[in-house]
């Protein structure tokens, strides 16, 4: 494998991982691999005790990428203020929907998925599946969403949640 022209992430740096969310480039080291020389990202996610190593020519291949920028995360944010959007197919339907935009790594597509899977105190309880995604992507949005704007995670819940809040109060 010739080396990367350039390196897209440096150490110490946040990246977004589709499947697995945010995460903080660790290091970047060769390895042999079946007989091959690899470069790989190393990145950690602290949150879930997990090290990934992704091979630096495959990155940008499987979605990797910086953090959003102040514009994509305030785009989420009104995505978050606006109508829920619940589609009328069967649960099992729109629950693979709601994975994919999540494992997209898109933040709009899983600011979609909290607004439409969130629920107010006086609405109906959520499905056990149903509570699983939203936690998925709330966690996907609230890890982001700190990272962008330099605050630890509560704070960052809490701003989310205060637009939720503040969309019920509209509503």
């Amino acid at each position: 494998m010739s080396k990367s022209k350039s390196l897209d992430f440096r150490p110490n740096e946040f990246v977004v991982y589709p499947a697995h969310g945010v995460g903080k480039v660790v290091s970047v080291e060769e390895q042999e691999v079946a007989g091959m020389h690899l470069e790989l990202f190393v990145i950690a996610f602290e949150k879930d005790k997990m090290t990934l190593r992704v091979p630096t020519h495959k990155a940008t291949e499987v979605g990797m990428r910086g953090l959003s920028s102040p514009a994509i995360v305030s785009k989420a944010m009104d995505t978050l203020k606006g109508k829920a959007r619940v589609k009328r197919a069967m649960w099992s339907r729109r629950a693979q929907e709601y994975e994919q935009k999540i494992n997209s790594g898109d933040l709009i597509s899983i600011a979609e998925v909290v607004r439409d899977l969130h629920r107010a105190d006086d609405q109906r309880e959520q499905s056990y599946s149903e509570r699983q995604l939203y936690e998925a992507a709330l966690e996907r949005l609230t890890r982001e969403i700190a990272a962008v704007n330099g605050l630890d995670e509560s704070g960052a819940q809490k701003h989310i949640d205060d637009v939720l809040v503040s969309r019920q109060a509209a509503a």
